[in-house]
Parts: structure tokens; sequence; C-alpha cells
């Protein structure tokens, strides 16, 4: 596809993704309502298969392939949310799977992959060119690449959870006045921009990035995309990207109200309060958008806000970090 995806395809999407995706439900808590003064609703992706929304837009791809290119397999290159997601629609789907990951993506994303039959190819994230890598795999096997979020269908398939988010308010008659999710390479706010905006224009929507890599918050400022000064170096590892994505960011420009950034340090506090409160596991770069939220970055004051809890795919020395800040 040359296009960017609009609307439609998000619905088409998730026609196509149907049966096999969780639809995650909308929650609220009174005592997040009440620390943040307004109406917080939470989409909770760490529910999702693979225990991330990364599965929405890996079947929408997969599925897409010709059922004679599927013998030769695809390869795909990610820190462990979007290579759980592949490797556990192509086992689905009967298609061999090599992931390409870095040495240090946490452990249980790493056995998550294995686990489910994919091939891991691992790389050192501060020296080498995870695309570049990939590139060759494809070239020796004749493998089709599926991108972490630079592709039509992932980004309409990872538009579906921001789908279910619209339906569920209309559902409830609730008008947001803002919704805050996480941005890596900017898929899954991208899709989510599209379904929000045909329901609710006036929404402003907050990409949510780690401190200190905040490329989508300078690339706004820029006009253009602009690349993070590092590459490594945050526990919210899922959302590390070098730079906005080339399809992602034209969408995302135009969605996007501002981007803030939470701190490893709030990403932790924010992992705490989510178990204490909602009952839920989250993992760093699955709840900056909600770190966001608790750090004051955005304003929810008298306000309906929406936040995605994307991931819950989090080591065990990290979640003991954050359940010792309880």
């Amino acid at each position: 596809m040359s296009r960017l995806p609009k609307f439609a395809d998000v619905q088409d999407a998730a026609r196509q993704i149907a049966g096999e995706a969780v639809r995650t439900p909308l929650l609220e808590n009174d005592v997040l309502n009440e620390r943040l003064c307004g109406r917080i609703l939470i989409k909770p992706e760490c529910l999702q298969r693979t225990g991330s929304f990364k599965f929405r837009g890996a079947y929408n791809r997969l599925s897409r392939i010709p059922i004679e290119a599927r013998e030769k397999g695809v390869v795909a290159f990610s820190s462990g949310n979007h290579a759980q997601g592949v490797a556990l629609a192509a086992k689905l789907l009967g298609i061999p799977a090599t992931i390409v990951m870095p040495s240090d993506a946490p452990k249980i994303k790493t056995e998550g992959v294995r686990r489910l039959g994919a091939e891991v190819v691992e790389f050192d994230r501060a020296t080498g060119d995870r695309e570049a890598i990939s590139a060759e795999l494809v070239a020796k096997s004749g493998a089709i690449l599926v991108p972490s979020y630079d592709d039509f269908y992932i980004m309409a398939g990872q538009g579906t959870a921001g789908l279910e988010i619209a339906d569920d308010l209309r559902a409830a008659g609730i008008k947001p006045d803002q919704l805050v999710c996480c941005a890596g390479g900017g898929g899954l706010i991208a899709g989510t921009g599209l379904a929000m905006k045909e329901y609710f224009p006036a929404c402003d929507i907050w990409a949510a990035e780690p401190e200190g890599f905040d490329d989508h918050k300078k690339s706004l400022a820029a006009g253009a995309r602009v690349a993070n000064d590092r590459r490594s170096g945050s526990l919210q590892d899922a959302i590390i990207t070098p730079m906005p994505g080339a399809m992602t960011f034209p969408l995302n420009q135009q969605q996007l109200a501002g981007a803030v950034t939470a701190s490893d340090g709030d990403t932790l506090d924010a992992l705490a309060f989510i178990w204490k409160h909602l009952k839920l596991v989250a993992e760093p770069g699955g709840a900056t958008a909600f770190a966001s939220l608790l750090n004051g970055q955005v304003d929810t004051r008298n306000r309906t806000t929406v936040v995605l809890i994307t991931g819950g795919n989090v080591d065990s020395a990290v979640f003991k970090q954050a359940l010792d800040r309880v």
C-alpha cells in the first residue's frame, strides 16, 4: 500500500482480527479520579494476547499475506512486544517467523518469542542496525519484512484499539476531552487517532514518551522528523525508536495536540499505582501515558481523559523495583 490508512481501513482491520484479538474494556477507578480531579477512562491493552496491543497489527498484517507466499516466512525487528505479536500471529497462521531483538530486551519478552516458536536473532541496541540485519535476513530467505509501525496494515490494526474506545464511549454517552497514548514509532497513536477523530474531532490527542527520548515532541516542534540522540538507556524500552515513522508521522502531525514525557521513576510509580489500585500488571513503556497523568504533565482537572496502558510484559526485577515504591 502506498497510501496512508484512513478510518475505513481501521474498520476493515477490526473485521479482519475479530475472533482473534481480545476486545479489552474501558475501566474507571475512583482513587485515580479523585487524585487527578477529573474522569479517567483506562484502556488496558496489557490484557491483550501476548500482553500488549501489538498483536492487533501483527495479525492484521500477517493474515493479509497470500497463502502461496507464506512458506518463506516473515522477519520482524522489535524490542519485544511487536516480536511476540508477530510470533503468535505467525503461529496461528502457520508462517515461519524470525525476530531481530536487542540483546538487552527484557527476558520475559525474548522467552515469550521463543516459546511461541519464532527464531530470535540478537543484536546490540547501541551499536547495531536492526533494519540492516533484518534486510539481510530477508535477502537471504525471501521472507516478508513486517515492520513494527511503518506499515499500512500494522497501523490500521493498531487503530482497532481506538475504534473500541470510541465505540464504548459512544455507547456510554461519554464525550472525551483528551486521549493520552504512548508513542514509540507512532503506529498505535496514529491508528487510534483515526478512530477517535472520526467520532470526536475536538478530542485532544497527546503522545507520551520517555524522558530523554522525546522525538515526537521535537519533531512536532520542528515540523519534520527529528531523531533521538540515544537509542538506549531507559526502562521504557518498548517505546524507544530512532525517530517517528516515515508513514506514521504525517498522520500524527495532523492529529496530535502535542507530546508529554515521563521519567523512569514516574513509570515505576505508575506501575505501582496500577498494581495497587487497578489490580493490573504493566511494563514501564506500557505505562508511560499513565505516568504522564500522575506526574502532572497532562492537565486532567475537570476533564474526561482516556489513557492507554499498552503493555504488561515486565521483568520481575523491574516490577519489584516498582512495588518497593508502594
